[in-house]
């Protein structure tokens, strides 16, 4: 980590569970950063937190609060007011770590936030279709000037000032399988129909088979995910799924009054 006295300093944050396969290439990456956060689901039954006390962070341990919460925790607990936000299977090429550290030796950066395109990589390869590109990501931000929803899901850093859109890369290796993809999947669309339900969201019957079509459609032939051979057809059938599955859990949870 970077411990040069001269500049603004920059804490990363990351929220992790069950990341010992990927969160040390992350963690790697983080060498133009002053100081490490890593908050780790207190139910991590892996390595997780000993390989980041390693790699010589803060750790901490939480019990789940959804991601907005957790990753406000996180925030907090940092020391710096600049924070670049990071999940532990994405990583920061060398040339934009130095693109951040010279945006935070700036005597006046001239944002509040900062967006990065997201490289999303499956099966060894970035994918640029099936709507995976380009993924623009709020990432840097100064915490004095903002904060993030409690959404349980798809949460977002609300920003107080002015955000500006970089052309830096940040990578993201998200699903080693097809195992994964759809775990992934299952686990943010209960999250979805939890966080829905909670804003009184209603599905009728054919809400879920509108949505997953309508998914399938958009991401396979208007995304082009036809063009990415099988992996393609397998991604776009998932989100499909995903979309499917998040408004049939939602009228399930009516219906059946899950807590």
């Amino acid at each position: 980590m970077n411990t040069d006295a001269h500049g603004r300093a920059v804490s990363v944050a990351i929220v992790a569970k069950d990341e010992a396969g990927r969160i040390g290439a992350c963690l790697d990456s983080l060498g133009f950063a002053d100081e490490v956060v890593v908050v780790v689901d207190d139910r991590s039954r892996d390595d997780t937190l000993a390989i980041a006390e390693a790699h010589g962070c803060r750790t901490l341990s939480m019990a789940w609060m959804g991601y907005g919460r957790q990753k406000q925790f996180a925030v907090d607990a940092c020391t710096h007011d600049w924070v670049l936000i990071l999940d532990a299977d994405e990583r920061v090429p060398p040339e934009t770590g130095d693109r951040i550290r010279r945006l935070i030796d700036e005597s006046a950066p001239p944002a509040a936030a900062y967006g990065f395109l997201r490289r999303n990589i499956f099966h060894g390869r970035w994918f640029k279709r099936c709507g995976w590109w380009p993924d623009r990501v709020l990432r840097l931000v100064d915490r004095r000037q903002g904060r993030f929803s409690d959404d349980m899901v798809h949460e977002q850093w609300i920003c107080d000032g002015p955000v500006e859109r970089l052309d830096a890369i940040l990578e993201h290796y998200s699903f080693p399988t097809y195992a994964d993809l759809i775990e992934k999947m299952q686990n943010y669309s209960t999250l979805a129909a939890r966080q829905m339900e909670a804003d009184g969201r209603q599905a009728a019957w054919w809400s879920p088979i509108l949505h997953g079509l309508w998914m399938f459609f958009r991401s396979y032939v208007l995304e082009l995910g036809v063009l990415e051979g099988f992996d393609g057809f397998v991604i776009s059938l998932t989100n499909a799924g995903g979309s499917f599955m998040k408004y049939a859990k939602l009228r399930e949870r009516r219906l059946c009054k899950l807590s």
